[in-house]
C-alpha cells in the first residue's frame, strides 16, 4: 500500500507563497489563495491562523494583512521603494501651482516630493521635517517655515503639542500627508496617537489634503486610525491597489491617483 505524503511540506510551501504575496501586495484573500493552491477555504484559514500564531501576519475578514507594529527608523525607510516614491512625488508635484502654501508632513515620500518641487516658483513651505526644511531652504523662490516642537530622532522631525499648535497658524492650500498603513477596509492609519493627531490636524487646516502612500503600505495594519480621512481630496500612490482594497477606498470616498 502506497503511503500518503505528509501534509507538512505542502503546508510549508503554501505558507512561503502566502508570505511572498503579502510582502508584494500587503493583503491576501482566502478565496484567491484557495483557488491558486486547489485546496478548501478552511485549509487556507488554518494556514493563516498558523502564520498569525507565529506573528507573521494579521488575520482580517476574508483574508490576511501584513503585520507592522513599530515604524522603522527614517534611515532605514529612506532606501525602501525609492523608485515608487519618485513616481508618487512626480504625480503629487503636478498638483502644485506656483505661489501656493504647502504643508509637507515628515517622511521619506514627502522628502521625495520636496525634491520634485524644485521647478516651482514662490512656494511657502510649512513642515516639521528637518530634512525637508534643509533641502527646500536651499532652493530659490522658497519660503520655509519649520514648525516647532520636540524633535523625534527616529523620524528626524518635530512632534508634540507645540507642533499641533504651530500647524494651525497657517493658511494652507495643499497638505501632503504620510501614513503608517492602509488597512484592507481602506482605513488610513498611523503607528502612534500623536502621529495620528498631527495628521488629522493637517487635514483640518488645508484647503485640500492628499495622502502619499506607496504600495508597500497596502494592507499594513497599524494601531491608530487617522481621524478625518473622509475629508481628504485623494490618495497618491505608485501602483493600483488590489481590487478589494480599491473598492474599500471607493466606498470611503477616497479618490486614488496613480503615478
Amino acid at each position: 500500500m502506497t503511503k500518503k505524503a505528509p501534509a507538512r511540506p505542502l503546508a510549508a510551501l503554501r505558507h512561503d507563497e502566502i508570505l511572498k504575496r503579502l510582502s508584494a501586495n500587503g493583503v491576501v484573500a482566502v478565496g484567491e489563495l484557495a483557488s491558486y493552491f486547489g485546496v478548501s477555504h478552511e485549509t487556507i484559514r488554518r494556514d493563516l491562523k498558523q502564520l498569525s500564531d507565529r506573528q507573521k501576519l494579521d488575520v482580517v475578514h476574508g483574508g490576511a494583512a501584513r503585520r507592522a507594529s513599530i515604524e522603522p527608523d527614517y534611515a532605514e525607510r529612506i532606501t525602501r521603494n525609492a523608485a515608487g516614491k519618485t513616481v508618487i512625488a512626480r504625480r503629487a508635484a503636478a498638483l502644485v501651482e506656483d505661489g501656493m502654501v504647502l504643508l509637507l508632513d515628515s517622511g521619506t515620500t514627502t522628502l521625495a516630493l520636496a525634491a520634485a518641487l524644485k521647478e516651482r516658483k514662490n512656494l511657502t513651505i510649512c513642515t516639521g521635517s528637518l530634512p525637508i526644511a534643509q533641502l527646500m531652504a536651499r532652493m530659490p523662490d522658497m519660503r520655509v517655515h519649520l514648525l516647532g516642537g520636540e524633535i523625534d530622532p527616529r523620524e528626524e522631525a518635530t512632534m508634540g503639542v507645540d507642533m499641533l499648535e504651530a500647524i494651525g497658524r497657517f493658511r494652507v492650500d495643499l497638505a501632503f500627508i504620510g501614513v503608517g498603513g492602509l488597512s484592507p477596509k481602506g482605513e488610513v492609519t498611523d503607528y502612534t496617537r500623536i502621529g495620528a493627531e498631527q495628521r488629522a490636524r493637517m487635514i483640518s487646516v488645508a484647503n485640500k489634503a492628499y495622502f502619499l502612500v506607496d504600495h508597500e503600505k497596502f494592507g499594513r495594519l497599524t494601531a491608530l486610525r487617522i481621524p478625518g480621512d473622509e475629508h481628504v481630496s485623494g490618495l497618491v500612490t505608485d501602483l493600483p491597489p488590489p481590487k478589494a482594497l480599491a473598492e474599500a477606498l471607493r466606498r470611503r470616498g477616497i479618490q486614488v491617483l496613480v503615478g
